[in-house]
């Protein structure tokens, strides 16, 4: 097992490769888009408001609209996102880090492998900022996991431990 903790040299020996950037970065929808496969509606990240490679850590956010098209079922009066979408989005934003940091993953595809320890603390509605936080990589083979925490007004709304696999894949 690798862990990546003691910074970006050590990630970089573990992931076999160079990043883009050790500077803090954000990054618009359009350089999303560049990274990850997904488009509306799956899309769940608007906005990577920080990239730093040598911490390890992202802070991305997802716009939370009444117009999303799951909020027609879920709840009719009731409108609440549902926890599937806001662990997507949090696996989205541990995508996006991996993709920008090391483009030899350019070609790569990550697909949800599991979840530990999962806890919803509150709800999310229309009009609130999902603000994900994602640090500290981890690799074992084909398997990637970090840990995953995602806010609202700063209080926290979901904690989850996501691992991924690395598929190769081309669009």
């Amino acid at each position: 097992m690798i862990c990546a903790s003691d910074g970006a040299v050590a990630i970089l020996r573990g992931f076999g490769g160079e990043h883009m950037s050790e500077e803090k970065k954000s990054l618009d929808v359009k350089e999303v888009e560049k990274l990850l496969p997904h488009r509306y509606p799956f899309l769940l990240v608007d906005r990577v408001l920080e990239i730093d490679i040598e911490r390890e850590y992202i802070k991305a956010i997802k716009n939370v609209t009444i117009n999303e098209p799951f909020f027609q079922g879920h709840f009719p009066g009731y409108p609440i996102m549902p926890g599937v979408l806001i662990l997507e989005a949090m696996a989205q934003t541990g995508a996006i880090f991996l993709k920008y940091a090391y483009p030899e993953f350019k070609d790569k595809l990550f697909v949800l492998a599991g979840f530990d320890k999962v806890r919803f603390k509150a709800p999310v509605y229309p009009g609130d900022q999902l603000v994900i936080f994602a640090e500290k990589f981890h690799r074992k083979g084909k398997l990637i996991w970090t840990t995953v925490t995602a806010t609202v007004n700063d209080k926290i709304v979901a904690q989850a431990e996501i691992t991924a696999a690395m598929v190769d894949w081309q669009e």
